[in-house]
């Protein structure tokens, strides 16, 4: 053993801006919390804003365990093994829906795995995951990809521990961009005209260059009079999918139908005779039409944000929950499928759009890799420090009304089209 009893050793290294980022802060309080040394062998610092720092450092723990849970950890934050000379650890899944003990379960970051002596970039990249390699893959080119644990089968290999992995973490800015003075922390006293014109030009720049913007939108939409405006978004094909839930669909016709949310009139702010029964009534309509397509093409339901999402043809899904009326015919309530769902139309995305949703944001925040801008609008500040302190350094948070924020930005985007 060791003179000062730190017996078991790595030499790790890792590149970025780790000042600028806190990285390297980051770094040395995670070697400190698990009870390790850490010794600093060498530290590069970029001079320019394209030039990285680069970061050599050894790393002594008491325990071997504790060293290898150490390296793990350190991974999220783009550390790795100074000499990567082997192969990532695969064990063979013995139970369908289950991963082996030593699994690495992954970030939202970009990652690669060394495999036959190659680095591969993992496909599907998400948080929350495993590193899987299909079994089924034997005579095919070896892709690793997230799965969520439920997707594992038995036979396919599983990257465990942190050998052969990189993980290439996001890094702020030296210089601020034209979108990057929202993100960094959580303000209430941005202006409001500003941040919706700096997403206003995200979003254009994005159908300019044939990317896809996601929104993800809670009923607060259409509680605060904002449905018009994120309908004319959608007509001006700025809005390529639709996520949510039940309670979006429900309040948005019963809007079209009756002029009410909640029973309330939406021109007047008061609350209408009976009108705590027109939610039920429009779930009614809609699910004697058979579905929301086919109420829009019965003549059923003539405005809002199903009814131009149905005429644009863009897809949405609404995820059920336990507290669902109804629901709606189109609602999922298989909660795995909507998961999938989400995923499935979350990816490809080129910016993400989340008004007043928690649960749903921080779902989808999930499932993001984080090179997709995620913009978070919310009255509660703590809806966006959540997803944030989730992991998805991305979010680029706005507290403010919902509303407003959406009639402004729905201006500022008609004025440009």
């Amino acid at each position: 053993m060791s003179e000062d009893g730190y017996p078991f050793t790595e030499t790790i290294e890792a590149e970025g801006h780790l000042i600028d980022s806190h990285l390297l802060e980051r770094i040395m309080d995670k070697v400190i919390s698990h009870g390790a040394k850490f010794e600093i062998q060498s530290f590069e610092i970029g001079r320019t804003n394209e030039q990285f720092s680069h970061l050599t450092m050894k790393v002594l723990a008491a325990q071997s365990a504790a060293l290898e849970e150490l390296l793990v950890e350190l991974l999220e934050l783009g550390c790795h093994r100074a000499e990567q000379i082997h192969d990532a650890l695969l064990r063979a899944a013995d139970s369908d829906g289950c991963a082996p003990e030593d699994f690495y379960s992954t970030t939202n970051h970009r990652t690669q795995v060394r495999l036959g002596g190659r680095w591969l970039d993992v496909t599907r990249q998400r948080m929350d995951a495993a590193i899987v390699i299909a079994a089924t893959a034997e005579a095919a080119p070896r892709v690793p990809e997230c799965r969520k644990l439920r997707d594992i089968r038995v036979g396919d290999l599983v990257v465990c521990g942190a050998a052969g992995l990189r993980v290439v973490p996001g890094f702020k800015e030296r210089e601020r961009g034209a979108f990057s003075f929202m993100s960094g922390e959580v303000s209430s006293e941005r202006r409001v005209e500003l941040a919706a014109r700096r997403a206003a030009a995200r979003m254009l720049q994005v159908k300019k260059e044939g990317g896809r913007t996601v929104v993800v939108a809670g009923p607060v939409v259409v509680h605060t009079g904002a449905a018009e405006a994120l309908a004319s978004l959608i007509r001006g094909g700025l809005v390529h999918a639709l996520l949510s839930g039940n309670a979006l669909a429900v309040h948005d016709c019963e809007r079209a139908m009756f002029g009410t949310s909640l029973g309330l009139d939406l021109e007047k702010g008061v609350a209408v005779e009976h009108g705590h029964r027109h939610h039920m009534r429009a779930i009614n309509r809609v699910r004697r039409s058979g579905s929301l397509r086919e109420a829009v093409e019965q003549g059923v339901l003539t405005s809002g944000i199903v009814y131009e999402s149905v005429r644009a043809g863009i897809p949405m899904v609404f995820a059920g929950s336990i507290r669902d009326d109804g629901p709606m015919p189109d609602t999922i309530t298989d909660m795995n499928r909507a998961q999938d769902s989400y995923a499935q139309h979350l990816e490809g995305a080129s910016l993400v759009l989340c008004l007043g949703t928690m649960l749903h944001s921080i779902g989808v925040a999930n499932m993001l890799p984080a090179s997709v801008p995620l913009v978070a609008v919310d009255i509660n500040p703590a809806v966006i420090t959540k997803i944030a302190d989730r992991g998805s350094s991305q979010t680029i948070g706005l507290v403010t009304d919902v509303g407003l924020f959406l009639h402004l930005l729905a201006r500022v985007c008609t004025e440009a089209i």
